[in-house]
């Protein structure tokens, strides 16, 4: 048969979620200790991204440097030109070598040269020799040593003793240094008597040769008459 246990009333005793009593309570941090706490962990993360993007500013906004010109980059235009000028070009001892008159100059720095409208160029040599030349246009090296002389070319070259020669063509390339000229255009030749045409010449003068070219042409003065007979004692 079933049996029944009594057992005693057990004391009510009261559910608190709250602290126990006397337990020490838990405060709220201010905002300013919980902002210092925040920065302190966060700080040295904040400071390397300050200082990537810092140097990202840098490189972005650094000029780059100077491209140096190459052979492809050099400019084909002239860097200075001058009106009514005279260009003289002396030796070591002081001397005057050459000087050169015209109505316009440009130098291109590409090639280190000169172009001259109405161009007069006169050039002695240490010998005495003298050699002058005009063209409508003339371009020339730097140290005017070499000279290509273009439309109405006229070079006339006189010895020391005075014997002359002129060459005339619409091309004549005059050497001043090595006192030689060349073209392979028609040219026209006058030593004072006699006059030749070809079709080019290369003329040599401290060896003072004159070498023809093509189909020449000559007009030689007739030599000139003896002179009267004299009468025997």
């Amino acid at each position: 048969m079933p049996v029944e246990l009594h057992l005693p009333d057990l004391p009510e005793v009261p559910i608190s979620l709250g602290p126990a009593p006397g337990a020490p309570q838990r405060r709220r941090k201010p905002w300013h200790l919980w902002l210092s706490d925040l920065l302190s962990t966060y700080l040295p993360l904040l400071l390397m991204a300050a200082l990537a993007l810092g140097t990202w500013w840098l490189v972005k906004h650094t000029p780059t440097a100077p491209v140096v010109p190459t052979s492809d980059t050099v400019r084909r235009d002239p860097d200075y030109t001058m009106s009514a000028f005279a260009i003289e070009r002396f030796d070591r001892m002081g001397r005057l070598r050459v000087r050169v008159d015209g109505a316009h100059l440009r130098h291109y720095p590409d090639t280190d040269r000169y172009e001259v409208d109405d161009a007069r160029i006169r050039a002695l040599s240490p010998e005495g020799q003298v050699t002058v030349a005009v063209a409508r246009r003339a371009l020339a090296n730097g140290d005017i040593s070499e000279v290509q002389l273009l439309g109405g070319a006229r070079v006339n070259s006189t010895g020391p003793q005075g014997q002359a020669l002129e060459m005339r063509s619409e091309f004549l390339h005059a050497f001043l240094v090595t006192e030689r000229v060349r073209t392979d255009q028609p040219v026209e030749v006058n030593d004072g008597s006699n006059t030749l045409h070809a079709g080019g010449l290369d003329y040599d003068h401290g060896k003072r040769l004159l070498e023809l070219k093509g189909r020449i042409k000559a007009r030689l003065a007739a030599p000139s008459p003896a002179g009267p007979a004299r009468a025997a004692p």
